[in-house]
């Protein structure tokens, strides 16, 4: 469920003009998620929304404009430290498992590692699929991600 309410979160912001926790609030009860401000307050700094000049002299959420780490490697090093449960494969399709409710943080890091063979990746709370192309290039991909976990 917070997984869907923080892409809902994003889908939101990116398409209309949000200035407000309680704007939002609004927003995501029109999509059919009741929330709280306090639980707004809390995805906002999850998602590392900023605040950005509009019109009116207004300020409105926004995503970061560039959050790529100049090595992204790195950065997936530490998150798949700290959250990463187990990591197997079959076929073409790495399986993630992570700490319950880590497995989007997990997934932006690989996305933004910018690997060719994988042509990308879905998420859930806790299981990530990564998919990879050549089929080949699968346990290529796969030992990376075990020595990431050390």
């Amino acid at each position: 469920m917070k997984t869907e309410r923080q892409r809902k979160i994003v889908d939101i912001i990116t398409q209309q003009v949000i200035c407000t926790q309680d704007e939002l609030v609004k927003a995501l009860a029109v999509e059919g998620f009741k929330v709280t401000q306090a639980t707004i307050s809390r995805d906002i700094k999850e998602l590392g929304l900023i605040k950005v000049p509009s019109e009116d002299n207004l300020y409105r959420y926004a995503l970061p404009a560039d959050t790529r780490t100049p090595n992204p490697l790195v950065r997936l090093h530490k998150v798949f430290r700290d959250s990463v449960v187990n990591v197997d494969y079959s076929e073409n399709i790495i399986v993630i498992r992570t700490l319950t409710g880590n497995a989007h943080a997990v997934a932006a890091c690989l996305d933004y590692s910018d690997w060719e063979e994988v042509l990308g990746t879905v998420a859930g709370d806790d299981t990530i699929l990564v998919v990879v192309k050549p089929k080949s290039a699968v346990e290529k991909i796969y030992r990376t991600l075990i020595n990431l976990l050390d």
